[in-house]
């Protein structure tokens, strides 16, 4: 078999993996009064997903929003958000972030919530008409192929879901298209610090969590740069001890004693931010040769 049909059925099974994990966890709201099927990365009260929103930030929040939110980090609170701000939020899930970010960028702006599982974005419309906001629109799409203009954007934002993606390089090339000149990448994810178990990686298990398919904190900043983005920085603020690892290791089959030693302290939270550079303006000539 090619090698690219070897990519593309990995690539189409982490898709389709990803897509029935959280097609499930929707489904789950209102059946069970709250995300009875756990979050992200392990389930409620995970050292992952745990304590990441304030509750002056959720108050008046649909109780469906917080059910699902399944993230790593609270993106709205790092990004700077400003009124009248175009948002693009990769992977909006229930729409927490769409909503909190509705709320920043005000009237005047505009926040689209970009998922590819109907039942998320059943449910994030369903919040949105809850909450009552009309500076939102909800989108069917994958982040490697983003359905917005070129340039379209000012800020984009996401909640650990660029880890789930197993075609990265896509993901940054689609978010550098999309944001306008000058635009900006302020996402939450996972980042590897260091060398981590080749059976933890091969884990899908862990792939439709937030661990198999972080990247390492150096190869995420070169990716991004080699996108074309600049002032690229990565700050870890949630690293992860082995009574964590082993949370977020139950139920894969592996050896929790064993695997937990292994990633003490090499799996974070991190907040990552990048931009776009500015168009430089041209130059006139002058002389005989135009200026470089």
């Amino acid at each position: 078999m090619a090698t690219s049909s070897v990519t593309d059925s990995v690539n189409d099974a982490v898709k389709d993996a990803v897509q029935d994990k959280y097609g499930a966890i929707a489904r789950s709201v209102g059946a069970s009064g709250g995300c009875g099927l756990g979050a992200c990365c392990g389930g409620s009260g995970d050292p992952i997903t745990s304590d990441l929103y304030s509750a002056a930030e959720t108050s008046g929040l649909p109780a469906d929003a917080l059910a699902v939110s399944i993230g790593c980090g609270n993106p709205t609170a790092r990004a700077e958000l400003q009124e009248g701000q175009i948002v693009l939020d990769l992977g909006s899930g229930g729409g927490i972030d769409v909503l909190l970010s509705a709320k920043r960028v005000g009237p005047t702006g505009k926040v689209y919530g970009l998922d590819m599982t109907d039942d998320m974005l059943a449910l994030a419309r369903e919040n949105q008409q809850k909450a009552g906001a009309t500076n939102v629109e909800f989108v069917k799409g994958t982040i490697e192929s983003i359905p917005l203009p070129d340039a379209s954007v000012d800020v984009i934002i996401s909640n650990c879901v660029i880890n789930l993606s197993s075609d990265k390089d896509a993901v940054f090339r689609e978010a550098f298209r999309v944001l306008k000149p000058g635009g900006r990448l302020s996402v939450s994810d996972v980042i590897v610090r260091g060398e981590v178990p080749s059976d933890l990686r091969r884990s899908m298990e862990l792939w439709i969590g937030c661990i198999a398919g972080a990247l390492e904190e150096r190869d995420y900043a070169a990716r991004l740069e080699a996108a074309g983005f600049t002032q690229v920085s990565l700050e870890p603020w949630r690293v992860y001890n082995v009574d964590d690892a082993r949370a977020f290791l139950s139920e894969t089959g592996l050896d929790v004693d064993r695997v937990a030693r292994e990633v003490e302290g090499r799996f974070a939270s991190a907040t990552i931010r990048a931009q776009k550079p500015e168009v430089r303006e041209a130059r006139s000539c002058c002389g005989p040769t135009c200026c470089s």
